[in-house]
């Protein structure tokens, strides 16, 4: 998206961090009734007037299961958890 700025890799190897969005559904939430909703939003992220629009603000759509995201977020609160602990921080 910024052709002329080098890349933050390039001055902190191993530097990983981006923004998500996400929808969720409530524990208890009726399986058929989860299974609609990402059957539903998988086809808007597929979308060519969606997907067009997401990459001209410089996202990209990923589609797949309610597994697949569930697994997604619990691998980013364990990646962040790390960073937390790291950097030593609490809430104020």
């Amino acid at each position: 998206m910024l052709p002329d700025v080098p890349p933050i890799a390039q001055f902190l190897p191993g530097y990983e961090a981006s923004t998500w969005f996400g929808i969720g559904v409530l524990r208890g939430t009726p399986p058929q009734i989860a299974e609609r909703l990402s059957t539903t939003i998988n086809a808007a992220l597929r979308d060519p007037t969606f997907t067009d629009r997401l990459t001209n603000l410089g996202g990209t759509a990923l589609n797949g299961s309610a597994d697949d995201f569930r697994a997604f977020v619990i691998a980013e609160i364990q990646k962040w958890a790390k960073v937390i602990r790291a950097a030593n921080l609490t809430a104020e």
